[in-house]
């Protein structure tokens, strides 16, 4: 990808590729649940990724785009390892065990990954205390918004398969925002649709060695895959990797790496409203509460950003006014030795 632009993006095409991650992703742990039903989860990583890389391969073919760079390619298969294995990977692994409300909590971590391994950001980041602020509140929010689900899930007996699922998701975690990072800070030359394709390859020719092991294609039965479990996959296909996954590696190469982590946190609350307004489910007070600190937690974290860009502009409008004063100036000089 091309990264180095000097136009700086539409806002439009900002505020709508947050919209689209916020929205897509925070629908796709209900989805993931239900294709793993009847798809093994590594078989699942390897049809949705090398379909949805295939297609959007296709798409730059159609549109006369340079498919391959070799230094591109090796950029793209690490942010496919990283993102795509280790952080999806492990996402779809552990929903065969742990309730998505939990699985969501510690995905919700990732935000404070990426301020700590974001090295080159430190200073900006740990000066702000807006930021640091809005990280740990907006981590407190996510916890209270599944507080019932968290109590009704330990009060029994420790299970060790479920603390082994915590701990995986916990590295899978560290591993999307290295491979974020990682993304930011080594952007891609050529085409960022070929770029996010061969990601998203590379990650199914690493999934299907691990399906291969684990004897998925042994205990599939193709035949009893139910139709959800089809729509369930070209959901995950289509707009999970295709549109929201496009729409996230754009924005990290646009906007800070601590703005574009609040996903992790708004995720849930979609999540939530999606199960109210389509699934009937009840929402409580204290999840209605964790909604709004979550909200308040974004705001705080986009907040130095508002305020540095509400400085440019008002830079930009006194140097274009100093300007103008100075034409103005030059001008009256003149019609005066005239």
């Amino acid at each position: 990808m091309n990264q180095n632009n000097a136009k700086a993006p539409s806002p439009l095409l900002v505020i709508s590729a947050f919209a689209i991650v916020y929205i897509v992703w925070g629908s796709t742990y209900f989805f993931i649940q239900m294709a793993i039903h009847d798809i093994p989860p590594m078989l699942l990583g390897v049809m949705r990724f090398f379909a949805a890389g295939t297609l959007m391969l296709g798409w730059g073919l159609l549109k006369g785009e340079k498919l391959f760079n070799k230094n591109s390619f090796i950029t793209s298969a690490v942010v496919g390892v990283l993102l795509l294995v280790g952080g999806n990977g492990a996402v779809i692994w552990v929903e065969q065990n742990v309730p998505s409300a939990l699985v969501a909590i510690l995905v919700s971590s990732a935000p404070i990954w990426f301020v700590l391994l974001d090295k080159p950001n430190w200073p900006t980041n740990f000066k702000s205390k807006a930021t640091l602020a809005g990280l740990g509140i907006g981590f407190i929010g996510v916890i209270l918004l599944f507080s019932e689900q968290l109590s009704g899930l330990f009060a029994g007996s420790t299970d060790h398969t479920k603390l082994i699922s915590m701990v995986l998701l916990l590295f899978g975690s560290i591993a999307w925002s290295s491979g974020s990072l990682y993304s930011k800070h080594h952007p891609s030359e050529g085409s960022s649709t070929a770029n996010v394709a061969w990601q998203m390859i590379v990650a199914s020719l690493v999934f299907l060695p691990a399906s291969i092991l684990n004897h998925e294609f042994e205990t599939v039965n193709w035949s009893q895959i139910s139709v959800q479990a089809w729509l369930a996959l070209a959901y995950l296909i289509v707009f999970g990797s295709i549109v929201a996954y496009s729409a996230y590696v754009w924005l990290l190469q646009v906007r800070p790496a601590t703005q574009v982590s609040t996903y992790a946190y708004v995720n849930p609350v979609i999540a939530v409203l999606l199960g109210v307004v389509f699934a009937h489910e009840s929402i409580s007070l204290w999840q209605i509460s964790g909604l709004v600190i979550i909200l308040g937690s974004v705001l705080l974290i986009n907040l130095p950003k508002y305020r540095e860009e509400k400085a440019a502009r008002q830079l930009k409008q006194q140097q274009t006014a100093a300007k103008e004063e100075t034409k103005s100036a030059l001008a009256h000089q003149v019609s005066l030795e005239k």
